[in-house]
């Protein structure tokens, strides 16, 4: 089963392309799980767009159809070289940041949210980096008790927190029970588009919605460590042979 994830929403992005993704994804009835910065600060993104003052608007009718909001980190603004638990890059919102910090980013993220009369029950960080106190803060800070992140083959629970594993920022046919594909609408070009749209063509009874979850108690088993093992290798390997960094 598929999942869409869809990341950087905020008062800074290209409200053209999302506007896109929107008329896409309510073409087909599928409902994503949207990351909002609540107080985007990322030089990158601010230095392109434009601030649309009627984003806030926007996010609250993407909730009232039933896409799901997610926290995505506070302000956007990389502070570490860190991959922390979940090193897909090596920079980081969150990891080897001190727990404190954490605990404040997440308590001024959802006072955003909440001024904006939203809520969130997801959380998932700029590059896919977070370390253990990350969760403490969540803990410590929040209601959340679900990610969205990390390698594995289905839902997964640690301690107190449920993990939906996110494989893939293209959408591609992968033999895992949930599949996560993680979309930047703001960099997306038409192939992108056009890729996105044939594929949903092809599998749109695949694709289910946050709600159609089960949220078992499922351990990460070895199953998952492999495929944790082999993505992390072959990600090493790409990377080494193109000459790219995760920086």
């Amino acid at each position: 089963m598929y999942l869409l994830r869809l990341d950087d929403a905020s008062e800074y992005m290209d409200v053209e392309k999302w506007s896109r993704v929107e008329s896409l994804l309510d073409k087909y009835t599928i409902n994503p799980i949207v990351g909002i910065i609540p107080n985007n600060q990322d030089k990158d993104i601010l230095s392109k767009y434009q601030k649309d003052f009627g984003f806030w608007d926007k996010a609250k009718a993407w909730k009232a159809k039933n896409w799901v909001v997610a926290l995505h980190g506070y302000n956007h603004v990389y502070k570490t070289k860190s991959g922390g638990i979940n090193p897909i890059n090596l920079r980081s919102e969150f990891a080897e940041v001190p727990l404190d910090e954490q605990k404040q980013k997440i308590r001024d993220g959802l006072k955003v949210l909440t001024e904006n009369k939203l809520h969130a029950n997801v959380f998932f960080a700029p590059s896919h980096t977070f370390d253990m106190n990350t969760l403490e803060a969540l803990k410590a800070e929040s209601s959340i008790r679900i990610i969205i992140d990390t390698i594995a083959n289905d839902v997964y629970k640690i301690d107190d927190f449920y993990f939906i594993p996110q494989q893939s920022g293209h959408v591609r046919n992968l033999p895992f029970k949930i599949v996560t594909f993680c979309y930047h609408p703001n960099d997306m070009n038409k192939k992108d588009f056009d890729v996105l749209q044939d594929f949903i063509k092809t599998n749109k009874d695949k694709f289910i919605s946050f709600e159609d979850l089960y949220f078992k108690d499922r351990k990460f088993g070895m199953y998952d460590k492999v495929l944790r093992k082999f993505y992390f290798s072959i990600r090493y390997v790409r990377d080494k042979l193109i000459g790219k960094g995760r920086e």
